[in-house]
This record gives structure tokens, sequence and C-alpha cells, in this order.
């Protein structure tokens, strides 16, 4: 999973959650549209509420991140810290240039199974290199194998217009007043400046850079984890006690994390998300 090597620095003080986007792992797919991301929310949500969560913290990377930013904006008062890592929340987002054939229609259909190999073959290879990043590689394909998989991923990339579906994103951006964290990668896919202007958007924000490519907790699991970890003790006043928790099962492929329980600084249980 993306947030493997993440979870596993932070588990020792935190319950964590790896929440699939629809189409990886073995979430369903969602047909993208008008209130994608408020269908997204409402779910995340209802999470928190079936696990009796009071407050958590709320992590998303890339897509991920356009979902936490319209669930804390949504659900506010359940958030009680925010960290963006490779925010892809801009209506200027540019579709990383191989996938624009794909997004075609006819063109899409007809170039889908070359685009196929190219993209796992070389792209992914070069992207999640190492013999030790193997297991994830093929957690991120598995959705996409078989006679359907070439088409299945052509369904995924065809996510919309960016100014469609992004276009309300940073007027929401002002009014989050939770502490917030942003990642940005040195060789990351998308522009420095998009972290940059999230930050000069929300109030109480800091950002991060690392030396890192897009996949930023893959690249740099256990800096990414310190940084979270430091973040939440330095914000551990704002998280309250849970109801009840308990174990949520974990897909494969994963753009969202949730941390649903934590040892405060003094012992007792709090509680953090992170999607």
């Amino acid at each position: 999973m993306l947030w493997s090597g993440v979870i596993q620095q932070l588990s020792s003080h935190h319950r964590c959650f790896a929440v699939d986007l629809p189409g990886m792992g073995e979430t369903p797919f969602i047909p993208y549209g008008p209130g994608y991301l408020d269908r997204m929310a409402k779910q995340i949500e209802q999470l928190r509420i079936q696990h009796g969560v009071k407050r958590w913290h709320v992590v998303g990377h890339d897509a991920g991140s356009a979902i936490a930013v319209q669930y804390a904006g949504q659900f506010s008062r359940g958030v009680a810290c925010l960290a963006l890592l490779s925010p892809a929340i801009f209506p200027e987002l540019k579709p990383f240039y191989l996938l624009n054939a794909l997004r075609k229609p006819l063109v899409g259909e007809l170039l889908a199974p070359l685009f196929h190999f190219v993209f796992w073959r070389i792209a992914m290879r070069r992207a999640i290199a190492g013999e030790s990043n193997r297991a994830l590689l093929r957690a991120f394909y598995r959705p996409f194998s078989g006679p359907k998989g070439a088409w299945q991923l052509m369904r995924l990339v065809r996510w919309g217009r960016p100014e469609d579906m992004l276009g309300e994103i940073p007027a929401k951006l002002p009014a989050l007043q939770m502490p917030t964290l942003l990642f940005h990668g040195l060789r990351d896919v998308l522009p420095a400046a998009f972290a940059e202007r999230a930050a000069s958007l929300i109030p109480n924000s800091t950002v991060i850079t690392l030396d890192a490519g897009h996949f930023i907790p893959l690249n740099r699991p256990n800096e990414v984890a310190a940084r979270l970890r430091s973040f939440f003790r330095e914000n551990h006043a704002t998280m309250e006690s849970p109801v009840r928790t308990r174990k949520l099962s974990k897909g494969n492929a994963t753009a969202l994390v949730v941390v649903t329980k934590a040892l405060s600084l003094e012992g007792r249980q709090s509680v953090a998300g992170v999607l």
C-alpha cells in the first residue's frame, strides 16, 4: 500500500486505516460527475460515525487531497488537523500528459491496450522503482489486470475536466480553520505553486518540501510519519476521546488514511483521523 510505511511508523501511537479511492483496491468505481466530492465526503463522515470517533486528523494525497479538503470544509467539527501531500486541488491542474490520449473519446478506446502496457511496464516501474516495492506495484496493478484492465484504467482517468471537478475547491480553503500541514516533493510532477498557493489561502498552514517524487508517502515514509507525528503532538489539545473504535479492513492501493486512536502526551486515549 502507498501508506504502509507511514502507517507502520504511526501505529505505535495511532490506529491507522487506509481507505481506497473508488475504483482502486477493492472499492467499486463511482462515476464522476456533479456532487462527486460531496458524496465522498459524506461516506467518510459515515465512517467516522460508524467508528464512534468524535474528532480526527485528516490526511490526503493527490486526488485524496481534494476529498480531504471537501470533507474538512463540510464536516469541520470532526477534523482536528489536516495534512495534504502533493495537493492536486486547483482547477488549473493539468492531467499527466501520458493520460491525455486515454481521456479522449474513441481515441482512448483504441489506444487503451497499448497505453496500459506502456503505463504499467515502463512509467509505473520508474515511479515505483526498487525490488522492495514490487508488492506495492502489484497492488496498484491488481484492479486493472485481466482482459478488461486496460479499459478500467481508461475509465478511471476520465475523471472529468479539472475546472468542473475542482472549480469550487479554492473558495473553500480560506474557511479551513484547523491546523494544516502541506507537503511538496522536489521532484513532484505537480508544481510547487499548488502547495504554496494552498498555504497562502489556508489561514493556519505550513508547507514542507521533501526530497521526493510524487509518491511522497512511499518515497519518504519515515520522514512523513515523523512530521505527521510531531504535527499531531503539537496540536493534541484539539483531539477528544472516542466513544468506541474498531479496525477497518485495509484495501490494496490507497490514497486515504484514517487514524482513529492515539495516545496523548499524558497517556489518555485520544482520537486522530488521517485521510
